[in-house]
Formats: C-alpha cells, structure tokens, sequence
C-alpha cells in the first residue's frame, strides 16, 4: 500500500488558515509549518471547532454535518469565513469559502480558488482530500444503518467526485415518489418517470459503493495484521438491490430489476407511507476479522480500534488512488487507547505521511508523537504554540 512516503504520492499541507465569525472565534489567524498538529485544551475550548473549519475545505457541510447558519458565531454579522493556505507539490494554493453577512448575499456557500470563483464544491477535491474520524462515530457500529450508510458514502466520495451528487438526487426522487404515492390517484405515468429515474441513480449508487468495498477489502488485506493494535475490519453489503450486484456488475444491468421491484412494491409503499427498496435500505456489515465477530458486539475498546483501523486503511487507499495524501482531522483520537495503541497510531500515521490535526484534553497523551507534530494550546477561541 503506497503512503506520501512514496515518491509517487504527494503530500498537501495547511499552512496557514484564518477564521472569521466561525462557531466561536470571532477572528482567528494561525500559520502551520507543514508538521501535523496537535491541538490541546479544555472540553468547550475550541479545538473541535478548528477541525470542523477544516473540514469545509471539502464538500459537504463538515464534520458535524451542521447548516450553514449553525457554524455563524452568536453576535457575528451572520456570515463566515475560513481562509487556508495549502503548500503542495505544485505550489501555493488559496482556498476560500464562506457564506455572506446577513442581508448582503445568497446563504449558499462561496468558494474561491486563487481568488477566482469554484463553479462546485467539487473543485476542491482537486486539491486536497480531507478525511476524519470524531467521537460521535464511535456507535457506528451499533447505532442505526443510516449511519453506516452515511459513513460508506462518505469514504466512496472520497474516490468519486460525483457520488455526492448522485445520492442527492436519488433521495430527491425517492422524496418525489412517497409524495405521488400518498396523493389519491396519482398518475400512473408520473410515477414511471420517477421510478425510472429512482432506478437510474440508485444502480450507479449500488456499483458505486461495491467497487469501494471491493478495493476496500484489497486495501485492508494489504496492511499487516495487528489485533493487538487495529484489528482487520472485513465490510460486506447487506440489502435487496445489494444482493443482485456481483462484482463487474454495470448499473445497466441492475436498473431494470430495480425499476420492476419499485413498479411492484407500489401498494406496500404506498400502505408504508415511503418506498421499502432501494440502496436508501442498504446497510454496511463489518466483522471482526481475527475473531470473526459482528463488530457490534465487540468490546467497546476493540470498536474504537476497528474504526480507526478502518479510517486509516481508507486514508491509505485514497493516497493510492489518488496518488496524494489525505489530510486527517482526528477529534479526541487519543482519549480512550491505551499507550501501545496510541504509539502505534502515531507510528502508522508516520507512514502515511500526510499531515493529521488531532485534539486532546491532555498532552500527556500525545507524547509518544515526539517532534513530528505541531503542539498548540487552544482556550476560548485563540490558539497558542506550546
């Protein structure tokens, strides 16, 4: 598995980012020499804050998955701004994104790119890949399957720019077809237009997300076991149109039984009250691979272990695929491994070579890091190097 390391993987570094009226820094203007960082300081400081800002420098609405007007500091003008400069294999990059002050602009987010206007959020995947892992994920495993599924779309983004787009449109549609359904009568005619389109977007989400877990499973099977550490993690597909898709399957071949099982299911859906097929139902199924468990049913501390070992592995693949490391935001990584895991985190870091930004309440847990980080104190909105 090739890593920055590599001369054939690049590395994209933040090395400087300006904040202004996000969540609670009203101004904020920090330099970065490249190193990873480590961010340091009370529960409520700020910390997890910085890393969502960063998290816009991707698609999306950040890692906690917030609106645009809930990242607006309380007692700003309404707007906000995150600036970064980005050193990279081909120079300085400056990206830009925001939303206007109350009164003065669409509420839609602005992205500029060396000062020009990103016609998508999508431009920015051309520059760096921002990757995370934050505590609120630590129940994937046994919370709802929406979850994973939001998890798997997420990791799939990351190596295809337009799945976003697709899974947007395909729950625009399924929306559509439980609003036809529950009108008396509706015109049969209607409701082939939005199956057809149903069936359209949700095989090429089926293929898309297989052919993840297909050079998912390649990528994990190429890391050297270490249960002791992060154990494998095996991820299988789990729902109706799932079952249908072998592994060189086309979304062709899967959108005319899709589209029968839609035609079909009108009279149940419509007695639900919503549409009961589709990859909207699907669910990720991840096993303990050493011990050939659910996952679920894992000891807390293996869970956590599992998930970083399944980010990792994915930051790994996206540095192949794309030959450039991702950038990793690692909310309270350190705060529930013991110190032989927390030293091999850093280590396999290392070798990933890209530059990571992690939080912590106390710095004793990163002391195994060394001076291959950054170490920052973060305290109501201002960030001092420690």
């Amino acid at each position: 598995m090739a890593s920055a390391t590599d001369p054939s993987v690049s590395r994209v570094a933040v090395t400087a980012l300006t904040l202004t009226d996000f969540r609670n820094y009203a101004q904020l203007s920090v330099r970065f020499d490249g190193r990873s960082v480590v961010l340091v300081g009370a529960n409520g400081s700020g910390k997890t804050n910085l890393l969502e800002a960063l998290s816009f420098l991707s698609p999306g609405r950040g890692l906690r998955r917030a609106t645009y007007d809930a990242v607006a500091r309380t007692g700003g003008a309404g707007g906000w701004t995150v600036h970064a400069v980005l050193d990279t294999d081909d120079g300085s990059v400056s990206i830009g994104t925001g939303t206007a002050p109350d009164g003065t602009g669409p509420r839609s987010r602005r992205i500029r790119i060396d000062g020009e206007d990103a016609p998508t959020s999508d431009a920015l995947l051309t520059h760096l890949d921002v990757l995370w892992l934050t505590p609120a994920m630590d129940g994937l495993f046994t919370g709802p399957a929406g979850d994973r599924r939001r998890f798997l779309d997420r990791l799939v983004m990351a190596l295809d720019a337009g799945h976003g787009r697709r899974v947007s449109a395909y729950e625009k549609a399924v929306r559509h077809r439980n609003r036809l359904l529950d009108e008396p009568g509706a015109d049969a005619a209607w409701l082939d237009a939005i199956e057809s389109e149903i069936a359209r977007h949700g095989a090429e989400i089926v293929v898309a997300r297989r052919h993840l877990v297909e050079r998912f499973q390649v990528a994990i099977a190429a890391v050297p076991a270490d249960p002791a550490a992060f154990p494998h993690a095996w991820i299988a597909l789990e729902g109706d149109l799932e079952a249908r898709a072998g592994p060189d399957v086309a979304p062709d071949a899967l959108e005319a039984p899709f589209r029968d099982l839609l035609r079909e299911g009108r009279p149940r859906d419509r007695a639900a009250g919503r549409t009961l097929t589709g990859p909207h139902r699907a669910d990720l199924v991840v096993t303990h691979a050493e011990k050939e468990m659910p996952a679920a049913l894992a000891s807390t501390g293996e869970q956590k272990a599992l998930l970083i070992g399944l980010v990792l592995a994915h930051a790994e693949l996206v540095a192949t695929a794309n030959a450039r490391a991702p950038v990793l935001l690692l909310d309270e990584i350190a705060a529930h491994l013991d110190p032989g895991r927390r030293g091999a985190l850093f280590d396999r870091l290392d070798r990933l070579g890209g530059q990571t930004f992690m939080t912590g309440t106390d710095p004793i847990l990163f002391e195994a890091i060394g001076d291959r980080a950054q170490i920052f104190r973060v305290s109501d909105g201002r960030l001092q190097p420690s």
